[in-house]
């Protein structure tokens, strides 16, 4: 059995997007299940658009993810150089084995000569081919027109190819998630390989180094199947094995379009800057297009990976649904250790003097927070209250509560018992049940009587458990606030 080797290989022209993330996870669990190697390559043959910042990003995001390679630029192995701008003296060497089989030919019209070849095309209401005008070209022609300062390409003789390996004009292939595919070649056209300037064409560097790097399987977006059937021809034409392919359905926004950045995070740089875990964010990638056996979501990258089975992935697009994302992340965050996620909530609580908290304090207020967390940003808001001598109350809670008779006759009760109280929160539970109850005899709802203290002290009606608020905040800003709330009374 041929050994399982995958790669990735994004192109740095962008950081990793989240549907760049979902492929390389399918190649990790498809590598992992089956004992291969997953390889990291870096496509950087575009200089204009690659940067070193893109390309960190892209090591970051994925080894955020946990998908750590086997074999790449910083790792190395037996087949590298992994970044095709470190390969470029390779791809010469295999285009002239073309040139001298008869499978490739140069190509010397101009971008003006190929523009008139297109309208035509489109005045004839026709798909464009390329004319193969070039193909027979004598080595007289050859030399005048580089005389005349042309540099010729090199394109593909795709009927050649055709002809050679297949008895009829259509090439098809066994595609691992949406089965048999196929087309015919007299529709693609001889397309070129190496560009006038020396540099190679994606279809072609992508051959040249999967087939040197011993790739087994190609798994990728669906948007590649169209140049699969002329990479196909390529290995063959250079005698190598084809690998086997599978193409992914799109990941679509919740409206069906194209995701884009106006539905919200669309790269996992994003996505982890916003608060969302990494561990949630792989697991619920893995979910788009395929299904745990057990029905069991909630999994581990290495559950996941025992469970693969790639000829399950739907072969639909799958929508990118951001409310299960955020309800994922939530669970996440309840299952964190403790101190596990009070290392990870410390990027959101930048604005605020955590040197005023002891450890246990602060360790109290993630444990009395943590509830209703969705992201790990949303903790920002959550604890605003636990800083600095006064709180802010939000206008609504001063109208609809403070401002009422009801609260300011219970804040100065408050007041009234609180100064003998001890504020540890076992002897504030009983205090404040006890409180509570005084006030239920008078026809009072508990929770009314806590709205009032809960407003004052955090300026909102809901909140953490008041016990551990009150211990956190200690007597004396807990009785400025409350006075502060009966001075505003109107």
């Amino acid at each position: 059995m041929t050994d399982i080797r995958v790669r990735i290989a994004p192109s740095p022209s962008g950081n990793l997007h989240i549907g760049t993330a979902r492929t390389a996870l399918f190649n990790y669990l498809f590598a992992k299940k089956n004992n291969g190697k997953f390889i990291l390559r870096i496509e950087d043959t575009d200089a204009e658009r690659t940067s070193q910042e893109y390309i960190d990003n892209i090591f970051d995001s994925l080894k955020a993810l946990g998908l750590n390679w086997d074999e790449g630029p910083d790792v190395g192995g037996e087949y590298g150089p992994y970044t095709q701008s470190e390969r470029f003296d390779i791809y010469p060497i295999y285009a002239q084995k073309l040139l001298d089989a008869g499978f490739a030919y140069e190509c010397f019209c101009t971008p003006e000569e190929l523009e008139a070849e297109k309208e035509l095309a489109t005045a004839n209401k026709k798909p464009y081919v390329y004319s193969k005008k070039c193909e027979n070209l004598t080595e007289a022609q050859k030399a005048a027109l580089r005389a005349e300062g042309r540099k010729p390409a090199i394109r593909f003789n795709i009927s050649k190819a055709q002809k050679a390996f297949h008895e009829t004009s259509e090439l098809s292939f066994d595609d691992l998630v949406k089965g048999e595919l196929k087309v015919n070649t007299d529709l693609i056209g001889d397309f070129v390989i190496m560009k006038s300037n020396g540099t190679p064409t994606y279809n072609f560097a992508v051959v040249i180094d999967d087939m040197l790097m011993k790739i087994s399987h190609i798994i990728r977006g669906e948007d590649h199947i169209s140049n699969t059937f002329k990479q196909i021809l390529i290995y063959e034409a250079l005698g190598a094995e084809v690998p086997r392919f599978g193409h992914l359905g799109m990941i679509l926004a919740p409206d069906r379009s194209k995701l884009s950045k106006r539905h919200g995070a669309t790269a996992v740089s994003e996505f982890v800057e916003k608060g969302y875990l990494t561990d949630a964010l792989i697991n619920f990638v893995a979910l788009l297009g395929w299904s745990p056996s057990d029905g069991v979501e909630i999994k581990t990258v290495d559950e996941i990976a025992a469970d693969f089975r790639i000829n399950e992935i739907s072969s639909s697009n799958s929508i990118f649904e951001y409310d299960k994302l955020r309800w994922m992340n939530s669970h996440y965050i309840k299952m964190l250790p403790i101190e596990e996620l009070k290392q990870k909530l410390l990027p959101y609580l930048t604005k605020y003097d955590l040197s005023q908290l002891s450890d246990e304090q602060f360790t109290r207020i993630v444990e009395i927070t943590r509830e209703p967390l969705i992201l790990l940003s949303d903790i920002t808001d959550a604890v605003s209250y636990f800083f600095g001598e006064d709180v802010e109350i939000e206008p609504e809670v001063q109208s609809e509560v403070l401002d009422t008779e009801l609260a300011q006759q219970v804040l100065t009760e408050f007041l009234k018992q609180a100064k003998d109280w001890n504020f540890d929160e076992e002897t504030l539970h009983e205090k404040l049940e006890a409180f509570r109850g005084e006030f239920k005899e008078k026809g009072i709802k508990p929770k009314q009587t806590m709205w009032a203290i809960r407003a004052a002290v955090t300026g909102r009606t809901k909140g953490a458990d008041m016990t551990a608020i009150l211990a956190i905040l200690g007597k004396d800003r807990v009785f400025k606030r409350v006075n502060h709330a009966l001075k505003q009374k109107v």
